[in-house]
């Protein structure tokens, strides 16, 4: 297929551009170097990962628009991922991990889903045309693509991309608002480690359950971690992109049907086949937790499907034109007033229900940062603690699509016309 004004035009060559640069990111962003380890800690990885391919489509290397990687990304790998990284999650050792991180973690995703309406409303007092917007250029539609990265991570961000279809110069502008705001909300959850003691008296809050928590997960993360075969890779690519192959054929079968007989469910995007496709491997990826299939997480089913997403990450920032940043910067401005009610609701809660600091900051960074970033905080309070930041993003994943959704739907309603 021909890009029109593109150096380069064959899909097989771009795809081997973008893994390049992804082995690039990771490699360095792994380094023992200290210059790398002093970038890296200013400049967040996947802002890379995103920021590296919008150079190709930007500088006329490659044209993002007419290529059909993300269409296959999109399609295909993220609905597998999805599953991948669902089925291990495990609800019954959630609820042992006793109430207080999982009310944690659904006060952050109500503050995600409150917030972004919340936000829109009070920017649209004194400046309504900064959340305005019409068709594809809507504000409210890119900034579902933020609820979904802000409930469950990018599989989901990619999800409602689809879903609410907004512009691609809107969804790179959310992009950067997204990876911007989540990472100096992290800044601020890394100094609060230090600080741990002192915030746990504030909150009249009695840490012994995250020792309690520790022991546990130690011997959980034992019991699963296993050497993989190729049988093993084999039976969780089958396993995910056979339920694939379901979803693709349910929601052939149940889009058509509702925009035939119930087209008035068009608003709720229950006539979109892709909505369908991403909720139905979603459901059966929790539905596979329950099974001895969850047993493949520790086969490295997640690790899997994070390769997954990171492809569907450069996917998408091909697509972008980075010269637009600059065109929106108040945006910025409502991701953070977004991002402080989201905080104001988690401390709030916390005081009430004397949580402890960990609770707080992995429950918040479960939702913000999903999978790629819960884990890193929860190691930060000790190592044998990051599965519990593993546990609830993944449960964030299965959460990402309803929520994301829902909080699109309010976010259009609160948005002038």
């Amino acid at each position: 297929m021909e890009h029109s004004n593109a150096l380069i035009s064959n899909d097989a060559v771009v795809f081997g551009l973008l893994m390049a640069i992804l082995a690039f990111v990771f490699r360095t962003s792994n380094s023992s170097d200290p210059r790398l380890r002093k970038f890296y800690g200013i400049v967040p990885m996947l802002l890379l990962c995103y920021f590296l391919p919008s150079l190709l489509n930007t500088l006329g290397i490659v044209d993002g628009e007419h290529s059909q990687l993300y269409f296959v990304a999109s399609r295909y790998l993220l609905p597998a991922c999805l599953i991948l990284l669902t089925l291990s999650v495990d609800l019954k050792e959630i609820v042992k991990l006793g109430y207080k991180p999982l009310v944690m973690f659904l006060t952050g995703t109500v503050g995600v889903i409150l917030g972004g309406p919340l936000a829109i409303l009070i920017v649209s007092y004194f400046n309504p045309d900064l959340v305005g917007g019409a068709g594809p250029e809507a504000v409210w539609r890119g900034m579902t693509t933020v609820a979904g990265s802000w409930i469950g991570g990018g599989a989901n961000q990619a999800a409602m991309y689809e879903v609410f279809n907004p512009s691609n110069t809107l969804f790179g502008i959310m992009v950067t608002v997204d990876i911007i705001v989540a990472e100096v909300w992290m800044i601020f959850l890394l100094i609060g480690i230090g600080k741990k003691e002192k915030i746990d008296r504030f909150f009249k809050a009695d840490a012994s359950s995250v020792k309690q928590l520790q022991s546990k997960m130690e011997a959980y993360s034992l019991s699963i971690a296993k050497n993989p075969s190729t049988t093993d890779l084999m039976m969780m690519l089958g396993i995910a992109f056979g339920a694939t192959a379901f979803a693709h054929f349910s929601a052939d079968l149940i889009a058509p049907f509702i925009k035939e007989t119930a087209p008035v469910l068009e608003r709720f995007s229950l006539t979109s086949k892709f909505f369908w496709l991403i909720v139905i491997a979603t459901t059966i990826g929790v539905f596979l937790s329950f099974t001895k299939v969850r047993e493949y997480e520790g086969a490295g089913a997640s690790k899997i499907g994070t390769v997954f997403i990171f492809i569907l990450v450069a996917t998408i920032g091909m697509k972008m034109d980075i010269r637009s940043l600059a065109d929106h910067p108040g945006l910025f401005l409502v991701g953070g007033i977004w991002m402080l009610i989201h905080i104001v609701l988690l401390v709030v809660v916390g005081l009430i229900i004397r949580a402890p600091y960990f609770f707080l900051a992995v429950g918040s960074k479960a939702n913000i940062g999903g999978a790629a970033s819960a884990p890193v905080l929860a190691a930060a309070f000790h190592p044998a603690l990051a599965p519990v930041g593993v546990l609830l993003a993944v449960f964030g994943y299965v959460l990402g699509t309803y929520g994301a959704w829902l909080c699109g739907l309010l976010m259009q309603a609160a948005a002038p016309m």
